[in-house]
């Protein structure tokens, strides 16, 4: 990061490279569509580049880039004024050596992970963002404080607000549980 802050263009394009995939996955989850999240990924990495100099040393690069990316997504969201329905994959996150799930159950686990997807797509963009960056990218309170730049307690009242909306737009059979 210091090296292109100096201007070093192989230290950005190493930057890109590190963290190109996340950021594609927060722009994807705000905006529901893979050709929008490309473009608007491509557009928060120059925005950042000319940016470098705002960069405060000793701060979090991830953070930093994705409140330019979620800045850009959602802009990109709200000049196109239309929802697009999210489609979420769920993560198998069962052990290489566990059985395979019995024919009924694969198919209760892709009526859950439609049902969320759909509920997620019902979200504002603003909604989605912050579960995303939670529970998709993992990102921590104080992450999530910088990238969506508010102070840690907006943090966790915007997570419970879209949590709650989330569960609400949930079939009732299904639970939401973090």
């Amino acid at each position: 990061m210091e090296r292109a802050t100096k201007g070093d263009i192989d230290a950005y394009e190493e930057l890109v490279r590190l963290h190109q995939t996340l950021a594609q996955r927060v722009a994807y989850v705000v905006l529901g569509s893979e050709a929008e999240a490309q473009d608007a990924t491509q557009e928060a990495f120059v925005k950042a580049y000319y940016a470098l100099g705002s960069f405060r040393a000793g701060a979090s690069f991830r953070a930093w880039l994705m409140a330019i990316v979620r800045h850009e997504a959602l802009n990109r969201a709200r000049s196109a004024s239309r929802r697009k329905t999210l489609a979420t994959r769920v993560a198998d996150d069962r052990s290489s050596g566990a059985a395979a799930p019995s024919p009924e159950a694969a198919v209760l686990a892709a009526e859950r992970s439609a049902a969320l997807g759909a509920a997620l797509g019902s979200l504002a963009p603003r909604d989605r963002v912050v579960i995303a960056l939670r529970y998709f990218e993992d990102l921590t309170e104080k992450e999530m404080a910088v990238a969506l730049d508010c102070p840690p307690g907006t943090v966790k009242s915007r997570l419970s607000r879209a949590l709650s909306k989330l569960k609400n737009s949930l079939p009732e059979d299904e639970a939401v549980t973090p």
